[in-house]
C-alpha cells in the first residue's frame, strides 16, 4: 500500500517543483511535479541511483537521464517519480558487489545472474499507483526501457513513450551496449 506522507516546495537547479514523499513499506518514493496535473503529462519513472544520481558515477547512465529529464519537465512540465529500488532492485550493497563481478569481466546481467537475481528484478506497481493517486491514467514516459513500458501498461496505465538518449562514455559504453543487447532497451 502506497501512503501519501508530506508535500513542499523545491526549489532545484532546474526549477521550482513541488516535491511529495510517499511511504510503501520501508521504501520511501519521491515525486516531482512541475505544473498541472493532466492527462498525457510528461513522466519520468527513475529508480535510485546512489553511485550514479548522487556521486555523479560515470560507471551507468542514470544521472544523465535523471537531468535530462528534470530539464525537459522543467520546461514543459511533468512528473519525475523518483523510487526507491536502487541497483535494479537488488539493493545498494549487492550493486557494489555485482561491479566489482563487473572489474572482473562479467557484464551487468551476468554479474546480477552470478549474485543470484534476475537481471532486473524491478516491479513499477509502485509508480502506477502513484500515478493512480493523482488520477493520471495516460502518460509519455521517457524511457529507453520496454520493461518499464509494459510494467506501467500491466498496471493500467496508457503509455507514449518518449526516447530519453544520452551518450555512452568510456566507462559506461559496455553497460550500455548489454543494456540494449541483453535487455532489450531501444537506444539508438
Amino acid at each position: 500500500m502506497i501512503e501519501f506522507v508530506a508535500k513542499a516546495i523545491l526549489p532545484t537547479r532546474f526549477g521550482e517543483f513541488d516535491i511529495c514523499a510517499f511511504k510503501e513499506g520501508e521504501n520511501e518514493h519521491i515525486v516531482l511535479i512541475k505544473g498541472e496535473l493532466k492527462q498525457g503529462i510528461l513522466v519520468r519513472v527513475h529508480s535510485k541511483c546512489f553511485t550514479g544520481d548522487t556521486l555523479g558515477s560515470l560507471r551507468c547512465d542514470c544521472r544523465k537521464q535523471l537531468e535530462k529529464s528534470l530539464e525537459l519537465i522543467a520546461k514543459e512540465g511533468g512528473m519525475l517519480i523518483y523510487l526507491d529500488q536502487e541497483g535494479r532492485g537488488i539493493g545498494l550493497a549487492n550493486k557494489i558487489r555485482a561491479y566489482s563481478l563487473q572489474d572482473s569481466g562479467l557484464d551487468t546481467v551476468d554479474a546480477n545472474k552470478e549474485l543470484g537475481f534476475h537481471n532486473d528484478p524491478r516491479d513499477y506497481s509502485s509508480a502506477a499507483k502513484i500515478l493512480a493517486h493523482f488520477s493520471i491514467k495516460r502518460i509519455r514516459l521517457l524511457t529507453n526501457n520496454p520493461k518499464k513500458t509494459s510494467g506501467l501498461e500491466g498496471n493500467g496505465i496508457k503509455i507514449e513513450r518518449i526516447p530519453l538518449l544520452t551518450e555512452p562514455n568510456k566507462y559506461n559504453k559496455r553497460y550500455m551496449e548489454t543494456k540494449k543487447r541483453r535487455m532489450n532497451h531501444l537506444i539508438e
